[in-house]
């Protein structure tokens, strides 16, 4: 589980900001919230990130899906390309720096990271162990020398094996592939992950290519298949079934088999088959991201989505989070994290379940949640505050 990030000049934020999922105790006892198992802090399922175009709320986003991705996946990466970090265009820090407290196998761990495009300037990781958290690895390049230092308090890594780790490659990535068991319970936790962004922002619905990926994660799991069939029979799109029949294909000149999906209409004894190409794209992006939430709501994990709405009537939002909010249907507690800009989800959450984003006069985005202002009361009116300006985080037009 994610308890929060902290960072500062990565792309569009200068400043130190923060994205959290801890509540207050006054915010417990929803189902839309879950006790840490690691802690005493009551943790929420659910963080909208609002704000205008161009304000920063796809970089908050990027900025989880970045950490957690070079802490599991940076082993991976191809050597000889830069990585897809940025500082603040204006500041005079090559660095971005990232603080992510998150869980794994019911302990609280601390991370700390200090990376350019070109590599890892410092790493540490810490656990919680009482009151303090207690240091397992730094990891410290000095610039001068040209030299890295690494030192490690019962992490495990043999230290021939720490001191080749590549410049941009995590040190828990690494050690995760010596089996390292901390390493993996962490890679392990964090990995459990679902995202539409990249280093160029929100990865765009990719019509047949996303609608035969999904297909495919449906066709090997009958379970999924059946549940994202009763959904999107719910969410009243005139399904009755959707079903998924191989047929074959010619393929430069060869003969293959291909999945094909075709959702069943009925009107009365009548039937009809339509392929889901022939869908419309509301009915098709539903049924792409369904294959995604599916598996994170099934094993737990977390979701970082853009434009969660995107090619979805506003209304539907709420039954989306209600699959996270209801233990029934997310037993293992995952989250999301989420942009939006249908603003009626304002009041769907909490207070400290809303995170606002906005840009300055002097070009620097800040984020902060509703809970951390003055003044903002629990019964309040969310959506008819900030379309008044209360809460700033609104378009200047």
């Amino acid at each position: 589980m994610i308890h929060a990030l902290r960072f500062s000049n990565f792309f569009s934020f200068a400043d130190e900001s923060e994205i959290s999922f801890v509540l207050d105790a006054r915010a417990s006892g929803t189902e839309s919230s879950f006790a840490s198992t690691a802690t005493d802090r009551h943790l929420s399922k659910l963080l909208a990130v609002v704000g205008a175009n161009g304000a920063g709320k796809t970089n908050v986003i990027k900025a989880l899906d970045f950490v957690c991705w070079f802490i599991t996946q940076s082993f991976f990466k191809e050597g000889g390309g830069a990585l897809a970090v940025e500082p603040h265009l204006l500041g005079t820090d090559r660095a971005s720096h990232f603080e992510l407290e998150f869980e794994a196998e019911h302990k609280l761990y601390r991370y700390t990271l200090a990376v350019s495009s070109e590599r890892v300037l410092s790493e540490s990781l810490q656990l919680k162990t009482s009151r303090l958290f207690s240091t397992l690895f730094t990891r410290e390049w000095d610039e001068a020398s040209g030299t890295e230092k690494i030192q490690q308090r019962g992490f495990g890594l043999p230290q021939k094996q720490a001191e080749k780790v590549k410049p941009l490659a995590s040190l828990i990535s690494t050690a995760e592939q010596f089996g390292v068991e901390t390493a993996r319970s962490i890679v392990n936790a964090l990995g459990k992950r679902r995202s539409n962004v990249g280093p160029a922002g929100r990865k765009a619905f990719r019509g047949m290519h996303d609608v035969m990926n999904a297909t495919q994660f449906f066709f090997d799991s009958e379970q999924h298949r059946q549940k994202m069939t009763t959904l999107l029979n719910q969410w009243d799109f005139g399904l009755q079934d959707v079903q998924i029949e191989t047929l074959r294909s010619m393929q430069d000149g060869k003969e293959e088999e291909v999945l094909v999906p075709f959702g069943i209409h009925r009107d009365g004894e009548r039937e009809m088959k339509l392929p889901m190409f022939a869908e419309s794209s509301g009915t098709q992006a539903a049924f792409v991201l369904l294959a995604s939430l599916l598996p994170i709501l099934a094993e737990g994990g977390v979701v970082i989505f853009d434009e969660l709405e995107s090619d979805l009537h506003p209304l539907m939002l709420e039954p989306i989070l209600n699959l996270f909010i209801s233990p029934k249907s997310n037993p293992h507690n995952a989250q999301i994290i989420f942009t939006c800009h249908s603003l009626e989800i304002l009041n769907l959450l909490r207070k400290g379940q809303i995170m606002l984003v906005e840009k300055t006069e002097h070009c620097r985005s800040e984020a902060w949640r509703l809970s951390d202002m003055e003044g903002v009361r629990t019964d309040d009116n969310f959506y008819a505050k900030y379309m008044a300006g209360t809460y700033g985080a609104v378009p200047m037009l």
